[in-house]
């Protein structure tokens, strides 16, 4: 793979509703040739529930505070907080008083970006659990439900 340098200008990514949050796609690992990287953010007490991934997923806070249930050991965490999920790592998250917003960024063996894609592009409205627990698998993902 022949990488290139690249520059994400602020509004070059179009926001997708996820599951209650916010996700802007700034890079996919396809990309990157490595990491992929989003802007999430939600409204106060959304987020996913517990699920689980093949690869690492690592979180900086940029604003607000989230509620990081990792594990079974909810965390609370503020803007300028690095959270780190090992790839197998049950873990979910819930935004805070006031909302929040967070930079992701994905391991190499990420596939979220294509997930956020497919969840946003065939659920733009309510949520179909069955649906979602599909996309979730199609991507080596399980949501505990």
């Amino acid at each position: 793979m022949n990488r290139q340098p690249m520059i994400v200008h602020a509004g070059d990514s179009q926001p997708l509703g996820v599951l209650g949050t916010q996700v802007s796609i700034l890079a996919s690992k396809q990309q990157t040739g490595g990491s992929g990287f989003s802007l999430q953010q939600g409204a106060e007490g959304t987020g996913p529930p517990p699920h689980c991934h093949p690869w690492d997923e690592a979180f900086y806070v940029l604003d607000g505070v989230i509620d990081f249930v990792v594990d079974g050991t909810t965390t609370r965490v503020e803007a300028g907080s690095l959270v780190h999920v090992p790839g197998g790592t049950i873990h979910a998250f819930s935004y805070g008083l006031g909302g929040a917003s967070m930079l992701e960024v994905t391991g190499q063996d990420s596939t979220a970006a294509e997930m956020f894609n497919q969840l946003a592009a065939e659920m733009p409205g309510d949520v179909d659990v069955d649906q979602v627990v599909a996309i979730f698998g199609r991507h080596g993902a399980k949501l505990l439900v």
